[in-house]
């Protein structure tokens, strides 16, 4: 990287720099600092948002001693203005003077937007650089859109880095960007990532694809920028230090994910098995821009969740027998040739957690519903010989249903007189709600109760199921089960359902922890 004319600092080498760029903001200059603190062991990278700040120049003493405390941290001052998306209320002067203050009280990096840049005279900008790294900066809080053009104005202002943030409108455009950065790569010393819920491909992948770092926040609810990421997740969960050329993607794609358990536990399962794979929550709003990324970035392997289970079965060029039967896919493999392959592990999230209970050969098994979840517990169930029974509120799909598997209907006046080794609730009675019941208590006459709902954990079916005596088994060991079997598909390698249950205990209990302290802020 070409030194500054009469720089009286050293040019920061990207190889130098850690991968990932905490963004701590604060009430004041204080808080801000002592968030830093917390964070410099595990993360020698920070951001200081002093445009969150009410007078940005109070805060610089501070900046001071911190970078005293601590010689090796590297550390990046900010003071986005309001019209480029930032808090900072001054003038474009004020801005590159609290900036180049910033740079003699410690911080080795400042960043710039290519907008204030343009406005402001070439020997101010130069004076700044005598004092710290540039970042030459550009968001697009609306769309990835006209790349080469933006790098072609921000080059003509020299920098030591040129950060471009775009935002993601579908998934294609987190490979738009890759790719725009692995072509001007080598040329430039570039920072990219795509904002937006649908960018978090580019801010796992982007490192590989050439930017030298990437950004995160310090802790959920405080992201700087759409769709950011805390340093928690990027470095334990995506374990993003390990990704590289060689590491393979995997993903679970529907709309929404946002809040899907699915990246916790595989990313777990990846890890515990030293697998060099990553996988990622892919919002998918349209099927062909999801086929687009997992050509061209590419995917090896797909969970497919709601509304695509039946839909993706177009696409793929042969299916296994319970994806046949059941007439939907939860499981996607790309081949190398890259055809893909679908399957259904459904079944394997019903069956492997009876199969630890009972001898399932000859079980009676009643199973609430017709929909696909009971479809797959159905088929599953049959195929180890169980005898299987079908209830459900509307009596045309049931039938259907007992047909093609060769299953029996069952009807809600027999209830009270017939008990079963298992009931399984298939259906959507009582998600989200602790109120509502497919069943009454007295109808519930089991050995064994399955609730395939994990949200609540504990719904109103459990409950007076376990009134009744019942034993019950949590919805979440389908869940953890049908992924530990999609792992095996993808990997060639035992999964380590255990661990992946124990990580998704630990994470929903985080989520309600969180959840409980919101509510008393």
């Amino acid at each position: 990287m070409a030194l500054a004319p009469n720089s009286v600092v050293p040019r920061l080498l990207p190889l130098r720099l850690p991968k990932v760029c905490v963004a701590v903001t604060g009430e004041d200059a204080a808080e801000m600092v002592e968030k830093a603190e917390t964070f410099v062991r595990d993360n020698p990278f920070i951001e200081f948002r002093l445009d969150y700040l009410a007078r940005p120049l109070l805060a610089l003493p501070k900046l001071k001693k911190f970078a005293e405390y601590h010689p090796h941290v590297y550390s990046i001052a900010t003071c986005r203005r309001v019209p480029n998306g930032g808090k900072f209320k001054g003038s474009a002067a004020a801005q590159i003077q609290i900036l180049t203050k910033a740079a003699d009280h410690g911080c080795q990096l400042v960043d710039l937007e290519l907008q204030t840049a343009e406005k402001t005279r070439p020997d101010h900008i130069q004076k700044l650089r005598t004092r710290a790294a540039l970042i030459l900066s550009y968001h697009d809080f609306r769309a990835t859109r006209k790349l080469e053009d933006t790098l072609e104005r921000m080059v003509a202002i020299p920098a030591d880095f040129y950060k471009i943030v775009p935002t993601a409108t579908t998934l294609a455009d987190n490979v738009t960007l890759m790719k725009f950065m692995e072509k001007h790569g080598d040329k430039h010393s570039l920072i990219g990532m795509c904002m937006g819920e649908q960018g978090i491909i580019s801010r796992v992948l982007g490192v590989r694809a050439g930017s030298v770092f990437t950004f995160a926040a310090a802790n959920p609810g405080e992201q700087t920028g759409p769709g950011q990421v805390t340093a928690q997740e990027l470095r334990n969960t995506y374990r993003i230090e390990q990704v590289d050329q060689a590491t393979r993607v995997y993903g679970v794609a529907g709309d929404p994910v946002a809040h899907s358990l699915s990246p916790v536990i595989m990313n777990t399962a990846l890890r515990r098995e030293n697998v060099n794979g990553v996988y990622l929550a892919l919002h998918a709003r349209a099927l062909p821009d999801l086929l687009h990324c997992v050509r061209e970035i590419p995917i090896h392997g797909l969970s497919i969740t709601m509304p695509y289970k039946e839909e993706i079965l177009k696409y793929l060029d042969n299916t296994d027998s319970h994806t046949t039967k059941i007439g939907a896919c939860n499981t996607v493999v790309r081949a190398q040739d890259g055809k893909l392959y679908g399957f259904n592990t459904d079944t394997s999230g019903v069956v492997r957690p009876l199969e630890q209970r009972i001898t399932l050969e000859k079980a009676r098994v009643l199973v609430l519903g017709a929909g696909g979840a009971a479809r797959a517990a159905v088929f599953g169930l049959k195929e180890r010989g169980c005898e299987v029974y079908i209830l459900n509120r509307s009596v045309g799909p049931a039938q259907k249903l007992a047909r093609s598997a060769h299953a029996r209907l069952f009807k809600r006046a027999d209830l009270k007189k017939v008990s079963f080794d298992v009931i399984i609730n298939a259906t959507p009675v009582g998600m989200g709600t602790a109120e509502e019941s497919p069943l009454n208590e007295k109808e519930i006459n089991a050995r064994y109760v399955f609730e395939m709902i994990y949200d609540p954990a504990e719904t109103r079916f459990v409950q007076l199921a376990r009134a009744r005596g019942a034993e019950i088994i949590p919805g979440i060991e389908m869940f953890v089960h049908q992924a530990a079997r999609q792992f095996e598909i993808w990997t060639g390698k035992p999964a380590p359902w255990d661990e992946m249950l124990r990580a998704v205990h630990l994470t929903i209990q985080e989520r309600a922890a969180a959840k409980a302290a919101g509510k008393k802020k």
